[in-house]
Parts: C-alpha cells; sequence; structure tokens
C-alpha cells in the first residue's frame, strides 16, 4: 500500500502500523510524537494503529539546541 510519511510516498505492506513507520524513521529512544491524518497517535497505540491506502502520517523527533 501507498502512505505519505513526512509529505513523502513509501510503499508498506497491508497490515503496517504506526510503530513500524516511527522505527524506520527515526532510532531516537524518546521524544518522538507520530500524528496519523491530522491526529495525534499516543505512543502506547502505535502497534495497535494499523495504516490504510494513502494514509498521512507525521513522525516529529524533539531536538535541544539554540
Amino acid at each position: 500500500m501507498k502512505i505519505f510519511v513526512n509529505g513523502e510516498a513509501r510503499e508498506l505492506p497491508d497490515g503496517a502500523n504506526v510503530a513500524e513507520v516511527v522505527a524506520a524513521v527515526t532510532a531516537a529512544p524518546s521524544g518522538v510524537a507520530a500524528a496519523l491524518n491530522d491526529e495525534v497517535v499516543r505512543r502506547s497505540a502505535w502497534a495497535a494503529t494499523t495504516l490504510r491506502e494513502a494514509d498521512r502520517i507525521e513522525v516529529l523527533t524533539a531536538v535541544q539546541g539554540g
């Protein structure tokens, strides 16, 4: 299936979930947030949130600096 991750098209197998996409995008152990179709998905729900064709997911990582 085709979805959009941070604005870029990606092909994923049917049944892929938010946790798999986050793991593919970043290895950061904390400070990561995910939004699916403009709705924040709680970290505890990532593995249970299955993606569908044309879904849009944004993966955000907090950074420190100044």
